[in-house]
């Protein structure tokens, strides 16, 4: 519509009024539309204008609400047909210009009102009703409504060549596909070769040949991925796939993906246009067959029960039709009338060794092609056929297909590596199972892929061998086994019911110990002097295990006796040099008053400095005297002299200032030191000599403990020097920042994300130790 078009009446005509305005004066609702006089007409003026002879026989028709009349351009004076000659329909009008007095499509109003004074006439709107849209379906047959139908569909892309897939959920799915969510559907995908027209084949089977899936006569192949598009009329999700032998860089996931496509789709048509059917079809089918059922089956019955559909996911595969098209060749089974040609393709099966248990049926439809176009109408009548037998295959939601696509995606995804394919199949196990390998011993896992995630182990159904490497040797207690229970146990540096410093004196003594949970201590390594035997020969059997990825050793070395003693050597200094803090002055001055001379006061005597009197407070030091043994602060005893007559001598000692005043001082006999005393300044000495130096000892233990940390650390912890930040929150270490070690998973982490203590019996940590948030995490015994 032109912008200088003026619009008198928009929005929807509720009431068309008359435009002959003969008898009404164009007040009086229309009644009638009259082609011949191309105008809508009232009752009274249809009489009047209809009474002459000649007009009598003019086709007119009872207007109905929401009624559009047709364009009067597009028809001549006497119903000659110009514009609809080129559309190939007649138009319906969009306005009337009250000018000109007619009715106008679109086209007509732009070729005859776009310019001059004519772009300035009003016009009124028209808006075509449901009514009318329904009385135009009423003239169609049946062949037009079908097509009519699949006007607006479009196809999208579902999974692209890296079997990701491109719809973010099941409304997105449904919105995409543009049905209804109840709408109970089925699914039909094609495979065969590229360039063998599975794309042209799909538009003129279900969409009338409309290009709703893309084909391109370019070498390059037009379908990359699965590309998806609902069919309205038959209530289908037709699926389109790339083409097999196609130029690609991810060959092994693109076969996987086909196998899919193949588990959800309920109908699957392999298009073929070589002149003989290949043993690639056969080989494929077989193959597909195979893979169906050994690692589709189960897991469309884990998806019924783990997703919780309403409808279950059939496990019997789909229905089959090869259609095969000719050009010089005869079809299959033409040469013997009397032979079926599925009873020759179970025949070309059964030489080929390939069993396609897994689909519902096989059928075959062929055309010959004598002259194009290909014929498409036996195929179509074929899966119309196959569609309605909801023997095996029933329909479901479209749900319910995102589901089972989503939980097939999600299971077989990854990489597949080259070197372990196997290619003499289309669907090497490979493609769907674990791609994990024993280190030791070169075989791989035959669980499904992805199987981690539900927290399965690996398994493999071959035997292990032993590996010096991993040591890969699990003990088992021979007693238990006897008894008809298989526990496994551990060497370790103590048993469960020693103390940490009563086991690693034990550890000393007579070597590590085998426990068992039931048994107790079965095993000590020296428990005599000589003659101990090796434990497999008396209280262990030996089980060689596969060792995959990521996973721990077996019988790694788990005598953490060095690092036990590591520890408790930094408790220690730890320890000591908290003595020397305010907090615990109780216990130095405890431990000073059994090793201090008669003649001292008790350091819980001495409240105040004997000479100033000044308190003496939690952080304050007290010292005594060496003539006269009183408590004195440090201002009022800072002089030294020797004190022979005590028994300090020759080098100065702490006197008060008193006594240094008074060098003259004269003991009685019954006052001089006796034996005993004298064993007791001895020890008081020595005392005195730890306490000076104590500092620098404890400065001193930091190096050798740094520097034999990596000697004493447990085969499993990671080393220092690979630990860069926290294996939790990710914060970097540094000075400030001190790194821990998790005593269950060995890696290292901040204090604040390794603060829990917990027992790691599998370690060898029977008393509470350090552990990370993850481990405590983790139920039973660690």
């Amino acid at each position: 519509m032109s912008a200088h078009t003026q619009t008198v009446e928009k929005g929807q005509n509720t009431t068309l009024l008359c435009q002959e305005s003969y008898v009404c004066s164009g007040t009086d609702e229309a009644v009638f539309e009259c082609d011949e006089c191309r105008s809508l007409q009232c009752q009274r003026c249809e009489e009047e204008l209809h009474q002459p002879e000649r007009l009598r026989n003019h086709e007119r028709t009872r207007i109905r609400p929401g009624h559009v009349p047709y364009c009067d351009s597009c028809k001549g004076a006497n119903g000659n047909i110009m514009h609809a000659s080129m559309t190939g329909s007649r138009q319906i009008a969009a306005v009337r210009c009250q000018v000109c007095k007619i009715n106008l499509c679109v086209e007509c109003q732009k070729r005859t009102h776009a310019g001059g004074n004519r772009r300035k006439h009003p016009v009124t709107v028209y808006h075509a009703g449901k009514a009318q849209e329904q009385e135009e379906e009423e003239g169609m047959d049946e062949e037009t409504k079908k097509r009519k139908m699949t006007e607006k569909v479009v196809s999208f892309l579902l999974v692209d060549e890296t079997e990701e897939i491109q719809v973010r959920n099941e409304e997105d799915f449904i919105k995409k596909l543009d049905c209804s969510p109840d709408q109970h559907l089925k699914v039909v995908s094609i495979f065969g070769n590229t360039g063998d027209g599975k794309s042209h084949t799909l538009n003129h089977t279900f969409f009338y040949g409309r290009e709703v899936f893309k084909t391109s006569p370019a070498q390059e192949s037009c379908t990359v991925g699965v590309w998806a598009a609902y069919d309205p009329v038959r209530r289908v999700v037709v699926i389109d796939t790339e083409g097999l032998l196609g130029a690609t860089v991810n060959l092994s996931q693109r076969t996987r993906l086909l196998l899919k496509v193949l588990a959800i789709s309920d109908l699957v048509i392999y298009r073929t246009r070589a002149d003989r059917l290949h043993n690639d079809l056969f080989k494929f089918l077989g193959d597909a067959s195979e893979a169906y059922l050994k690692h589709f089956t189960k897991e469309l019955k884990a998806t019924t029960a783990r997703c919780g559909l309403d409808v279950p996911l059939s496990t019997l595969g789909p229905g089959v039709i090869i259609f095969h098209e000719t050009v010089y060749t005869k079809l299959l089974g033409s040469d013997h009338p009397s032979e079926v040609p599925e009873k020759l393709i179970q025949d070309r099966f059964r030489k080929l060794s390939c069993f396609p248990e897994a689909f519902s049926s096989i059928h075959y439809k062929g055309t010959r092609t004598y002259n194009p176009p290909t014929d498409f109408s036996g195929l179509r009548r074929a899966v119309e056929q196959q569609l309605e037998n909801n023997t095996t295959r029933s329909p479901r939601q479209p749900g319910v297909i995102y589901k089972a696509l989503k939980a097939l995606s999600d299971r077989f995804s990854g990489e597949i590596p080259d070197d372990q394919m196997a290619h003499s199949s289309f669907f090497p196990d490979e493609y769907f199972t674990c791609s994990s390998v024993c280190l030791s011993c070169g075989c791989g896992c035959k669980k499904s892929m992805n199987h981690a995630k539900e927290g399965v182990p690996h398994e493999s159904k071959s035997r292990c061998r032993y590996s010096h490497q991993y040591d890969n040797r699990v003990y088992t207690c021979k007693a238990c086994y006897e008894r008809g229970m298989e526990v496994s146990v551990v060497p370790k540096t103590s048993a469960s019911t020693d103390s940490p410093w009563l086991g690693l004196a034990k550890y000393a003594w007579s070597g590590y110990v085998i426990e068992c949970p039931n048994c107790g201590v079965v095993y000590r390594s020296r428990q005599y002097w000589f003659g101990n035997q090796d434990p497999v020969n008396t209280v262990v059997r030996t089980e060689i295990e596969h060792v995959w990825p990521g996973t721990d050793g077996f019988l790694k070395d788990n005598n953490n006796a060095a690092q036990r003693l590591l520890d408790g050597m930094n408790f220690m200094a730890q320890s000591v040099s908290e003595l020397s803090l305010g907090p615990t002055k109780a216990v130095t001055s405890w431990l000073t008053d059994q090793i201090a001379p008669a003649y001292w006061r008790p350091n819980s005597q001495i409240l105040s400095c004997k000479k100033c009197n000044t308190p003496f407070k939690d952080n304050d030091t007290k010292h005594h005297c060496r003539a006269c043994g009183e408590g004195f602060c440090d201002g009022c005893s800072s002089k030294t002299r020797p004190v022979p007559e005590r028994g300090w001598g020759p080098a100065p000692v702490r006197v008060c200032d008193n006594c240094y005043d008074n060098r003259g001082l004269q003991l009685d006999v019954a006052e001089l030191p006796s034996d005993e005393e004298g064993g007791t300044l001895i020890a008081r000495k020595v005392g005195e000599a730890v306490q000076n130096t104590l500092g620098a000892v404890v400065t001193a233990m930091d190096i050798p403990l740094g520097l034999v940390k990596d000697a004493a650390r447990p085969a499993y912890w990671v080393p220092d020097h690979e630990i860069l930040h926290c294996h939790n929150c990710r914060k970097e270490f540094s000075i400030k920042l001190s790194k821990h070690h998790c005593r269950a998973c060995g890696q290292g982490f901040c204090d604040e994300c390794s603060h829990d203590r917990r027992a790691v019996p599998s370690r060898g940590w029977d008393h509470p130790v350090r552990v990370c948030f993850n481990c405590n995490k983790k139920p039973g015994d660690l």
